[in-house]
């Protein structure tokens, strides 16, 4: 009541220090605070102040760039986007309640799944995240009991390239990981020492013409193939530290490369761990990442999760989604 006798501008401005979870409150209190609690500018400046800070974005919650790329217009905006649904879709708090309401199957899934023998998933990870932060992600996780269980080791491995260790989450699941590295390890440490880019092995380049402009394209050579044919997921690391510059479109020619649909099912997920060496070294937000790699473009079901390379912050949060979809795609 104390809010009612206050113009509307200045009811605006007392709602813009609200958490977008006390907005939604407000509105629960009678039909006027309902209509206005809904305003979009008001949705827009939340979606703007937090997608920044959100940890995670997927195919299903990823905002339209030209939100936030252009000026607000409150005539078309409001015919073209529901800024307040915007939020809610993509906030991560509310797609972890969402998701946590819906009925449970897990425990029979997990019953039924042990009376049949079932090979472990296998991931295939790669990216420059892999090779070019300070911290090792992949020695963190081979390093980590704690957080991630070590189950197997590489009994062999594609020459030069990577192995597949055996990893076993929370829930006493297990599943493989291939590490597909961009070269050898001399050559990749050779190349760090000199700060110069390693020549990357896993890939050879094909131009194509799409109009007038020359297209990049690239193919994996023979024994990625056979990963790639294999596995049922992708792991991709990307370097999302600040200070460094990235060829994104290369990246998403790389990915589009690995999860070509002639080498395996189409739907097979994709996690792109977002990942910095430390928590100090300023990152690229992870909503920001999924539109440089332009993941839109993306057939299959995909998720842009931060990672810190020397804590692991945020690889189970990647892990435990990579493995409920390769689950249920392999369920279908």
């Amino acid at each position: 009541a104390a809010l009612d006798g206050f113009q509307i501008d200045v009811q605006l401005s007392i709602m813009s220090f609200l958490s977008p979870q006390d907005l939604c409150h407000l509105g629960s209190t009678s039909c006027y605070w309902r209509a206005a609690v809904q305003d979009p500018l008001l949705w827009r400046y939340f979606l703007l102040r937090d997608l920044p800070l959100w940890t995670s974005v997927d195919w299903k919650s990823l905002p339209d760039v030209e939100i936030f790329n252009k000026a607000f217009s409150e005539e078309s905006d409001n015919e073209l986007y529901d800024y307040m649904a915007v939020y809610k879709r993509s906030c991560p708090q509310n797609r972890r309640s969402l998701k946590s309401s819906r009925p449970r199957y897990g425990a029979v899934t997990s019953f039924l799944q042990s009376l049949v023998t079932q090979a472990e998933p296998r991931f295939a990870m790669f990216g420059p995240g892999l090779e070019e932060l300070d911290n090792s992600l992949v020695q963190k996780m081979m390093t980590c009991p704690e957080i991630l269980l070590v189950a197997g080791l590489p009994q062999r491995q594609i020459h030069g390239i990577g192995s597949g260790v055996s990893f076993q989450f929370n829930n006493n699941q297990k599943f493989n990981i291939l590490t597909l590295y961009s070269t050898t390890s001399v050559e990749r440490r050779k190349a760090r020492e000199e700060q110069a880019a390693a020549v990357n092995k896993m890939f050879y380049q094909e131009n194509s013409v799409v109009g007038n402009q020359q297209a990049m394209h690239y193919s994996v050579i023979a024994q990625v193939k056979k990963v790639c044919e294999v596995v049922d997921g992708f792991i991709y690391v990307a370097n999302a530290e600040t200070p460094k510059k990235h060829d994104r479109q290369e990246e998403l020619a790389r990915i589009l490369a690995m999860t070509d649909p002639t080498l395996g099912p189409p739907n097979r997920p994709l996690l792109v761990l977002s990942c910095v060496s430390h928590v100090d070294v300023k990152r690229i937000p992870c909503v920001y990442m999924a539109h440089q790699l332009q993941l839109n473009l993306l057939r299959q079901p995909w998720m842009v999760q931060d990672t810190v390379a020397a804590t692991l912050a945020g690889l189970i949060n990647g892990i435990e989604w990579l493995l409920e979809e390769a689950n249920c795609k392999n369920a279908q």
